[in-house]
């Protein structure tokens, strides 16, 4: 056989090699960088959900100020309109 042949094949066959062996390290990097991005993108969706969780608690509660101060301020109205009614009672006796 001639050695160009031999030299040429075994150049073929080191470049499909090293090629492959290159495609397979690099797809292992991005494996491993789409992991890490996975687990960025978790790690910040969950800290959202506890803040929206958070603010669900503190909506909830801000709405059971609004309703107590709702009842309070119509008892203090009542309160006025009946001291009204007994100062005008109280006027007109005199």
């Amino acid at each position: 056989m001639d050695w160009a042949v031999i030299v040429s094949a075994a150049a073929a066959i080191s470049g499909i090699v090293l090629g492959w062996i290159g495609h397979a390290r690099t797809v292992k990097k991005e494996v491993a960088n789409d992991a890490a991005a996975d687990a960025d993108l978790r790690t910040s969706v969950n800290y959202i959900r506890q803040a929206v969780d958070e603010l669900r608690v503190e909506i909830r509660l801000l709405r059971q100020d609004y309703a107590d101060l709702v009842e309070r301020v119509a008892r203090v109205e009542e309160s006025a309109k009946s001291a009204h009614r007994r100062i005008d009672r109280l006027e007109g006796r005199e």
